[in-house]
C-alpha cells in the first residue's frame, strides 16, 4: 500500500485556501455548541457568528446543519478506521497488545469527539444521509474484522466458529460502540477509560481467541 507523503514534504504542501479555512471555521464552531447544545438547539446563526461569516457564506460552502455533522463524522470517523488498524494490520504482535491498543485509541477519539459521535448516532434515526453514512461506517468495520477473525482463525490463532465470523463482528463492533456512547455521557476519568479499555480488550480476546491475554 502506498503511503501518502507528509505534508512537511518539499513540494508536497498546499497551502490552505481561504475555502478551507472557512469550512473548518464552520467545523470548529460546531463542535464546539455540540458540547452543550444538540444538533435541533443550534441555529445557523449561532454557527455563522462563531466562524465569523455570513449566511450566504455558511450556505456556499454547506446545505444544512446536517451537512455540518457528516462533515464532522466523516473527520472523525477516519481516526476510528484508523484506531481498528492497529489490530487489522497488526503482523507479528500479540493479539491482546494490538486489539488493548486500538480499543485505547477508540475511547480516547470517543472522549475527544463525543459530542459529535454520540450527535451522528442520534441523527441516524432520522436524517437519511446520517442513516447512510453509518451504515457505510458499520459495512467497512464489520467487513474488516469479520476477514481479519476469518484470517486468525485460518491461520490456528483464533478459536473456530460458531458462531461464524461476520456475527461476532457485528456483535463486538456494536458493543464497542454502545459501551463509548455512554462511557462519553460521563465525567473524564483516566481510571475508567483504563477499566473500560481492559474489559473491552478481555471481552475481544475470549470472543475472538479464547483467551483472556
Amino acid at each position: 500500500m502506498s503511503q501518502r507523503a507528509p505534508l512537511s514534504s518539499a513540494g508536497s504542501r498546499r497551502k490552505r485556501s481561504k475555502g478551507d479555512l472557512t469550512s473548518q471555521a464552520i467545523l470548529d464552531t460546531a463542535e464546539r455548541l455540540l458540547e452543550t447544545k444538540s444538533l435541533d438547539e443550534i441555529a445557523v446563526d449561532e454557527l455563522t457568528s462563531g466562524a465569523g461569516i455570513s449566511r450566504s457564506t455558511f450556505y456556499f460552502h454547506f446545505e444544512s446543519r446536517e451537512a455540518v455533522l457528516y462533515a464532522l463524522s466523516e473527520r472523525v470517523s477516519e481516526g476510528l478506521y484508523e484506531s481498528a488498524a492497529m489490530w487489522l494490520r497488526r503482523g507479528s504482535e500479540p493479539p491482546a497488545d494490538s486489539i488493548r491498543r486500538a480499543i485505547a485509541a477508540t475511547v480516547a477519539l470517543w472522549r475527544q469527539h463525543g459530542p459529535v459521535l454520540r450527535a451522528a448516532v442520534r441523527a441516524r434515526d432520522t436524517n437519511s444521509m446520517m442513516r447512510d453514512f453509518w451504515a457505510d461506517v458499520a459495512h467497512r468495520f464489520i467487513d474488516s474484522t469479520a476477514q481479519q477473525i476469518e484470517i486468525e482463525r485460518a491461520a490456528g490463532v483464533a478459536v473456530p466458529g460458531p458462531p461464524n465470523a461476520r456475527m461476532l463482528a457485528n456483535v463486538l463492533i456494536s458493543m464497542n460502540e454502545s459501551a463509548c456512547y455512554n462511557m462519553s455521557l460521563g465525567r473524564k476519568s483516566a481510571a475508567r477509560d483504563r477499566e473500560l479499555v481492559e474489559t473491552l480488550t478481555s471481552v475481544w480476546l475470549r470472543s475472538v481467541y479464547g483467551a483472556s491475554d
